[in-house]
């Protein structure tokens, strides 16, 4: 059974607990493999301290507009994300949201961080790291972090611009 699988078990889920930001990248590729839209919305954060970081300035103005909102996956009325079945996420790897791909690494624009502490501890056997669990190789993850921020300031960009005529 899949490390994710073995987490639902245990509790909330990253895919339960957190709103997964989509580029317009994310919703082309999901798009097209789904075959259908409608799979995400613009909404505000809750929490608004998410748009202080300090550490990683670019995020919040290219991830959020004036208002704090963002485009993100909606999620079930169980808090779930669309994209989450008994069996993990539906989309195949290559489909999946960056900030998804991304996981369990924290991230800054400035590269990676390291591997996340929220993943369970109890499901990594002794002399391994959960990145090797969940088969998370750290040059991919380095593709996909430049993915992120190259889509996110790319919209931006374009967003400024029109603003601009």
């Amino acid at each position: 059974m899949h490390p994710c699988a073995q987490c639902a078990g245990l509790g909330p889920t990253c895919c339960e607990r957190s709103e997964v930001l989509v580029t317009r990248g994310d919703i082309g590729r999901i798009e097209t493999h789904v075959g259908r839209n409608g799979f995400w919305e613009r909404k505000r954060v809750g929490d608004q301290s998410i748009l202080d970081q300090p550490d990683d300035l670019r995020f919040v103005q290219w991830g959020f507009d004036e208002q704090g909102a963002r485009r993100v996956l909606k999620r079930r009325e169980n808090g779930a994300c669309t994209f989450l079945s008994v069996h993990g996420c539906t989309l195949p790897g290559h489909v999946r949201p960056l900030i998804c791909r991304l996981y369990p690494f924290r991230y800054t624009e400035g590269g990676l961080d390291g591997s996340d502490a929220h993943c369970p501890t109890e499901l990594v056997p002794p002399g391994r790291t959960i990145l090797q669990v969940l088969d998370v190789r750290r040059v991919e993850a380095e593709t996909w972090h430049r993915q992120l921020y190259h889509e996110l300031q790319t919209e931006w960009q374009q967003h400024a611009h029109r603003d601009d005529l």
